[in-house]
């Protein structure tokens, strides 16, 4: 009886406390530190030429030689530069800007509503030979567009459009990328079930698309056409090969004229003008970009989420 009572009077070893981890709180993400690393590494390898540009933009001529890249020169010459750029050789630099303009609106525009027509009609419609026209623009995504320079040269040459600004509109108007992206967001983004009653309310195709689908269709018709238009604006083989007359140039030709300008025997330097050339020609895409950037981001994340 005493053992037992010894036994139960004797103090027991304090059991081993496990420290339980931090449950995680849904509200607060995880911070990475490889993750914001590569982060920092990537905008900084992003805006260091960007920075690098608008540096050189307010420097002359003797300016971009005799100081350093990434800083300031002694006399800023930023609004000399542009008005200089716009006088150059009786302006041919606004008439270039003009000539972009006219590739990105008739070019681009009608790229991305070709494919808005073409992804609704591929989607939300059933016809024969549907699976060989998805592998058709299966196939169209992968060739590169500069495989198909020179056979567009050769047909082009052989019905006399080209040295005008046909040559560079009309291939312009076919974005396969453009059609299949609009084809895989018409599929989610469109609800078959709106569109029948639409029809049975008595709305022809034609009302029901643009009355009922192109509204939803919004955001990915907003993310095809700038895809559509930076690759129309910053389009350089295809003019080259297209055009001869300098006053069809659109901007990437011309400033690449004015930079090679000072390579040649005689010839004078400007390469103010290009870099300030190419600081103007970068602003609409950036402003175009900020613009429409609510539209361009729902684009890309739709069907992302599935209900």
């Amino acid at each position: 009886m005493t053992t037992l009572l010894d036994a139960a009077d004797t103090p027991r070893s304090a059991a081993p406390r496990l420290r339980t981890p931090r449950p995680h709180r849904p509200g607060r993400p995880r911070r990475s530190v490889l993750l914001t690393a590569l982060t920092a590494i990537v905008l900084l390898y992003s805006l260091l030429p960007l920075l690098w540009l608008l540096i050189s933009a307010t420097k002359t001529q003797e300016g971009l030689a005799s100081s350093f890249g990434l800083w300031f020169d002694g006399d800023f010459a930023l609004w000399d530069n542009i008005r200089t750029t716009f006088t150059y050789q009786d302006g041919v630099f606004g008439r270039w800007l003009l000539n972009t303009l006219l590739y990105v609106v008739v070019g681009a525009g009608g790229a991305t509503f070709l494919a808005v027509l073409g992804g609704y009609a591929l989607a939300k419609f059933r016809f024969p030979g549907k699976r060989a026209v998805f592998a058709v623009v299966i196939g169209a995504v992968a060739v590169p567009t500069t495989a198909l320079a020179v056979p567009t040269f050769l047909m082009f040459s052989k019905i006399g459009l080209t040295d005008t600004p046909w040559a560079v509109i009309v291939p312009s108007l076919i974005s396969p990328f453009g059609l299949y992206l609009m084809w895989v967001f018409a599929t989610e983004a469109v609800p078959t079930e709106l569109m029948e009653a639409a029809r049975i309310d008595g709305a022809s195709e034609l009302r029901t698309f643009f009355t009922v689908a192109l509204p939803l269709l919004a955001p990915g018709t907003v993310t095809v056409l700038l895809f559509t238009t930076v690759t129309t604006w910053n389009n350089y083989f295809l003019p080259l090969i297209m055009l001869k007359d300098p006053d069809w140039y659109p901007l990437t030709l011309g400033l690449d004229a004015w930079n090679k300008q000072g390579q040649t025997a005689g010839g004078e330097a400007v390469f103010n003008l290009v870099v300030t050339g190419s600081l103007l020609t970068i602003v609409p895409l950036i402003a175009a970009f900020l613009l429409l950037q609510k539209y361009w981001q729902s684009g890309l994340a739709a069907g992302s989420v599935k209900e």
